[in-house]
């Protein structure tokens, strides 16, 4: 497969599944769609304020993972193998770890906000 194409399959896909969220954010806390956690589903100012964090950092880190996977696929002598996918798993990581930490730093435990 060429290295551009295999790059925009995975990084592309999901740059465009970060703006989706980004544009459509769940609304309601519910099962099937936005950012599901046990600390985001406690109430609704949580699940908004994690979901506003998690769209902001994925669509980021997945537009940074986008435009590495092109330079490498662009600079790179051979065929990319689990380059791309590396940098799809480190964007989806980055961002949950980065809204875990916003929410340990702003609710507690029982879903209150901290002062």
């Amino acid at each position: 497969m060429n290295p551009i194409t295999y790059v925009l399959t995975t990084n592309g896909i999901l740059f465009l599944l970060a703006i989706i969220f980004w544009k459509f954010p769940p609304k309601k806390i519910n099962k099937l769609y936005g950012y599901r956690t046990y600390k985001a589903m406690l109430n609704q100012k949580i699940w908004d304020f994690a979901n506003t964090i998690f769209n902001q950092t994925f669509l980021m880190y997945s537009g940074f993972s986008l435009l590495a996977g092109l330079l490498l696929a662009s600079f790179s002598a051979k065929e990319l193998t689990w380059e791309p996918m590396i940098l799809v798993m480190l964007s989806i990581l980055v961002s949950v770890i980065k809204t875990e930490r916003a929410l340990t730093d702003n609710f507690t435990d029982e879903g209150k906000k901290k002062k």
